[in-house]
């Protein structure tokens, strides 16, 4: 007769929960067990909006010392306007949206009928000591099928110490005038020891017409 076996350290019984079966000394040899590192906290998803934002505390959204790390994961945004994605980091729980950043940004980009490909530095993107917003994607075209995709981690925002790190990575359709791909690299620091708690998405012109974005929090064991 032929065993069936399943994988030692969990198997998933409870996955709205997020919930896994393992073995340990018990009795009945089972306890719960956290399934993943990853943990999703919320799921936005646009439509027609000016903007997006994840505030701590409000609308079941966590973004404070619960997790070393947060991931936002951008899922087919499409704007409304050939124009660029971007956020904007908050101090006082979204009252306002102007945390003094630094960064750098850099792309690389190939068309469609092959007439260009390249690797630059893009120093208009970038953020010397600047309140305003971070851009982490050139133009998006707007045809139906266009979209962007990436993602962006916010490393340890609760600190009052230390500032607060960023990364992002974004690909997306460039304009349906040079129609391509380009994907933007950006990090940078947003240069403050107060807390940062609410992240807001936006475009620079129009809105966010469609697509999804998701936070999740990074466990740090």
């Amino acid at each position: 007769m032929a065993i069936s076996k399943f994988n030692y350290n969990s198997f998933n019984v409870t996955p709205v929960a997020g919930k896994a079966l393992s073995f340990n000394s018990d009795g009945d040899g089972f306890s719960t067990a956290s399934s993943s590192s990853m943990v999703l906290i919320k799921t936005l998803t646009a439509s027609a909006d000016s903007t997006i934002s994840f505030v701590d505390g409000a609308s079941s959204v966590v973004l404070d010392s619960t997790y070393p790390v947060y991931l936002f994961k951008f899922i087919n945004i499409h704007l409304s306007v050939e124009k660029e994605f971007r956020f904007n980091l908050s101090a006082d729980t979204g009252s306002n949206y102007n945390v003094t950043k630094t960064s750098t940004n850099f792309r690389s980009y190939h068309f469609e009928n092959d007439s260009a490909a390249a690797v630059a530095y893009e120093g208009a993107y970038d953020l010397a000591q600047g309140t305003g917003v971070q851009t982490f994607s050139q133009l998006i075209g707007t045809d139906n099928d266009s979209s962007g995709c990436g993602e962006l981690y916010l490393f340890n925002p609760s600190s009052t110490t230390f500032v607060k790190h960023y990364i992002s990575k974004f690909t997306h359709y460039y304009t349906s005038a040079a129609p391509g791909n380009i994907v933007n690299y950006v990090s940078g620091y947003g240069n403050t020891t107060s807390a940062v708690d609410a992240v807001q998405f936006s475009s620079n012109t129009g809105n966010i017409a469609s697509g999804t974005i998701k936070l999740y929090g990074i466990k740090d064991s």
